[in-house]
Parts: C-alpha cells; structure tokens; sequence
C-alpha cells in the first residue's frame, strides 16, 4: 500500500527540527475539491486526540479481525527484532508488496505479539483513498486512516505532483521524529503480479531519499503467503489455505551511505541495500517451503 514517492524534497532543516507542515498555496491548488477535502479530513484525523482514537481501534478492533481471520494460518518470524527497537525513535518497515493487505497484516501482528507504543502510517497512492468519498471510507474501514501522506506521483494529471513535495517533506517529518512512529513501506513502488512469490522488483530511490534525510530505524520484512481474494483467504483460514509467513529481519546498518553526498545515486544505492535485505529474508522462506 505504501507507495514510492517522487526524489524531491525541500527543507533546510535537521531531522530533529522537522516538525507538522501544511502544504503551500500552490501545492494544494493543483488539487480538485474532493482531493482537498479527502487530504484535510485524513490529515486530521492523523494528529492528537484523533489519531490516539483511531489507533486504539486499531489496536483492538482492526487487529482482532484479521487474526480472526489469519490465526491458523499465521507463521510470524522475527518478531523480536521489532520489539527490541527503540521505541522512542521512529521505525521503518520495508517489505515486499503482494497483496492489498500485507501491512494490514503485519499491524495485526504487531499490535498483538509485542507491547511496543505504535503509531502507524501507510503512505499511499492517491488514487482511489483520495480522489473519492468512496476511498475515504476505505482508508478509515481498513486502515484507520492510516493511510497517509498521499502521493500523487501516477496521476494523468501532472500537475498533480507538485502536491508531492508536500507529501515528501511529511512523511520525512514522521520518519525523523515521533515515539511509537511506525511507517509501512513497499520500496518495489507497486504489487509485484509475478507468479514467482520470490521475486522482487526493482526499488524505488525516493524511500533512499527520504532515509538519507530522517535517519529512522529500518526493518525489513518478507511476506508470503497472502492473497488478494478476501473472501477465499479469509475461507483458506478454516478450509487448509496456504500458511501466511511473515519475517522481520534485523535492523538494517546504514552508516556507510549516510557518510556519502545527499544525491540520487545515493538514494538508490539505500533502496537496492533495502531490497537486498528483504531478498535475504525470502531466501529464508524457499529453504523453510523447501524444508517442509
């Protein structure tokens, strides 16, 4: 769900200063009014009291269901690596993207096997949860308004990207500071539709960017095993369906491009290093398939 965004950022400040921003005058404009109202409903709800709300239904009804819907299926491997990260700094989860509901389900199993404080955000495509009523009320059933900042990278209209700078400097924002932040990433850009589980596509350099700027902790994850047919996979959970797999990795030692220039090249290098970690993972996961 988290989508990649553009390789342009504009702030001249430190990680540690960063703090809320508001889109300019020109940044919103190139948005319709239904894109307007759908970004400033869902930015609110991410603030204060609002977002203190929505993640305790996360955490006790949207966790619920889906382990309802997965626990006879559910193989998690890991999980240790998430609970013994700082909690006080913000934690990014890198993952391969199969499935409309990979990190859907991996916040079901954070919220109920570790203990950790988590704020959890999903930057998204904004096509669909932004551009529509309809999308809204997705973004609140499924992800607690999650589902944010929104990027506008793949919309016809072009212009529609100069919101991204905004999106870009927000969600550098949440990554550099924030106790319990935990950000979902797919660093592929989009679902990856080969039929090989363990394929990866290539990465995107605008997660690089945004890394080199907020300095977070990184975790990568590999997930398998998730459909897309909701109602057969939530059937699959009573009638023998394909055993889910998720594995955190550990954190991942970024130093050596951190002492290397602020430019695109740099960004890259960080996005195929996130992959390649997430590939380690996944070669875990054929030996275990294999093994079985």
């Amino acid at each position: 769900m988290a989508e990649s965004p553009n390789d342009q950022i504009q702030t001249e400040q430190t990680p540690s200063q960063i703090r809320p921003f508001r889109p300019t005058e020109d940044e919103l404009a190139v948005l319709n009014a239904v894109e307007r109202a759908g970004f400033h409903l869902t930015r609110r709800m991410n603030f204060g009291t609002w977002k203190r709300l929505w993640t305790f239904s996360q955490r006790h009804i949207g966790s619920l269901w889906i382990y309802l819907a997965t626990y006879n299926l559910m193989n998690v491997f890991g999980i240790e690596n998430v609970e013994d990260a700082d909690h006080e700094r913000p934690l990014l989860l890198v993952a391969n993207h199969r499935s409309f509901f990979d990190m859907y389900t991996v916040s079901s199993v954070l919220f109920r096997r570790t203990k950790r404080p988590m704020e959890l955000y999903f930057p998204v495509r904004a096509k669909f949860f932004y551009t529509s009523p309809a999308g809204w009320f997705v973004n609140l059933i499924m992800g607690w308004w999650s589902m944010y900042p929104p990027f506008f990278r793949e919309e016809k209209e072009a212009a529609k990207r100069e919101f991204d700078k905004y999106s870009l400097r927000e969600l550098t924002r949440i990554c550099a500071e924030g106790r319990g932040h935990i950000i979902g990433f797919h660093p592929e850009g989009k679902r990856n539709l080969n039929d090989d589980p363990y394929s990866l596509l290539p990465a995107q350099p605008g997660i690089g960017k945004v890394i080199y700027a907020a300095r977070p902790q990184v975790i990568p994850v590999f997930i398998s095993g998730l459909g897309n047919d909701l109602p057969r996979q939530i059937l699959g959970n009573w009638r023998g369906g394909e055993k889910i797999r998720i594995w955190f990795g550990e954190e991942i030692d970024l130093n050596e491009y951190y002492k290397k220039q602020d430019r695109l090249r740099t960004h890259k290098e960080i996005a195929d290093h996130l992959m390649e970690k997430i590939g380690e993972l996944g070669a875990k996961d054929r030996e275990l398939v294999g093994r079985s």
